[in-house]
């Protein structure tokens, strides 16, 4: 049996959610999941999937708004980031994650 792109996608997502889940206990630190690239390798043996998220970075203050407002807001920054799973055809098992050369 054969997945075809939606369940490599599905994979990757997963396996994503998985992994950050781990590294930061919420699910919630992903922010803007998107499918940026898909391809099917020539051999047609594994996926490859690109996924893009944000995901924030230390809070910092707005210094220049803080001289004429002084409440203490704090604003949460985004950073993109990119991975790329190589997901088998036949299974569906991921068997790896990169950050895709850029």
């Amino acid at each position: 049996m054969t997945i075809d792109v939606r369940g490599a996608v599905f994979a990757a997502r997963e396996y994503l959610k998985s992994v950050m889940a781990l590294l930061t206990e919420s699910e919630e630190q992903i922010k803007d999941l998107r499918l940026e690239e898909t391809e099917l390798s020539e051999d047609e043996k594994y996926w490859l999937i690109t996924l893009s998220y944000d995901i924030p970075v230390p809070a910092y203050r707005d210094y220049l708004r803080g001289l004429i407002d002084t409440s203490s807001d704090v604003q949460t920054k985004y950073e993109r980031h990119y991975k790329t799973f190589k997901i088998e055809t036949q299974t569906g098992q991921v068997k790896s994650m990169k950050v895709p050369e850029q």
